[in-house]
C-alpha cells in the first residue's frame, strides 16, 4: 500500500499541445494541495540510456557531437532514446553498436536519474559496458560524431574543470568513479550474444 504524497497535485485535464518526432509538449490543468487551479507545461520524453564503454586498459569512449539547441559540439558519453516497448538495457545495447560500433558482453547498471525535473519527465539509465567487441558502426542518417578514447580518470577531471558540461556524462563519470573505487554497488547483467 503506497502512501499518498501530501504535495501531489491533482490533474484535472491533460492535453498534448505539440507532438514532434519524439518529444511532446504537454499541458496539464491541475489543482494544487491548497486548492489553487493552475496549469503545468512539460516535455514528455520516452527516456534514454547512456553507455560508458570501457576497454580493458581503463579507457572509455566519448563522442564529440554537435548539439543544435546550444549551437556547439559537446564531449559526452554515447546515449540514445528508448524506442516504444524497449527496455533501457536493450536500448543501450542497440545504441552502443549503432554509435560506436562496439558490442559489450558485460553490462553493469550504474543507476538512473531525471535530468530536467522542472520541465521534463525524461529519465536516463546509465550503464557500464565492458568486454567490448568491434562489430561495425552504423549511424542514423544525418548523425555525425567523432569518437574519442581517453582514460576514465581524465573524464572525471574534465567534469571537475567544466570542460565537460553534459549532465549525463558528469553523472556517469562520478558513478563510474565510485564503482572503480568500490564504493557503489551495481547490478551486473551478463548478456547473451544477441543485441536485443
Amino acid at each position: 500500500m503506497s502512501i499518498k504524497d501530501p504535495l501531489a497535485e491533482s490533474v484535472l485535464k491533460s492535453s498534448v499541445v505539440y507532438k514532434g518526432r519524439f518529444l511532446q509538449l504537454v499541458k496539464d490543468d491541475v489543482r494544487t494541495p491548497d486548492g489553487i487551479l493552475t496549469s503545468r507545461e512539460y516535455l514528455h520524453h520516452p527516456g534514454a540510456s547512456a553507455m560508458i564503454a570501457m576497454f580493458d586498459d581503463g579507457k572509455v569512449i566519448l563522442e564529440r557531437q554537435y548539439r543544435h539547441p546550444l549551437r556547439r559540439s559537446f564531449l559526452e558519453f554515447p546515449a540514445g532514446k528508448i524506442d516504444a516497448g524497449e527496455s533501457p538495457l536493450n536500448c543501450a545495447k542497440r545504441e552502443l553498436i549503432e554509435e560506436t560500433g562496439y558490442k559489450a558482453n558485460t553490462w553493469l547498471k550504474l543507476g538512473r536519474f531525471n535530468n530536467a525535473i522542472g520541465y521534463s519527465d525524461e529519465e536516463i539509465t546509465v550503464f557500464l559496458a565492458k568486454d567490448l567487441q568491434m562489430m561495425g558502426q552504423h549511424l542514423d542518417i544525418g548523425e555525425n560524431l567523432e569518437l574519442i578514447e581517453m582514460p576514465w580518470q581524465s573524464v572525471v577531471q574534465m567534469c571537475l574543470t567544466g570542460e565537460i558540461t553534459d549532465v549525463k556524462t558528469i553523472v556517469g563519470a562520478f558513478w563510474l568513479q565510485n564503482y572503480m573505487n568500490g564504493t557503489k554497488s551495481n547490478e551486473t547483467l551478463r548478456c547473451s550474444l544477441e543485441t536485443g
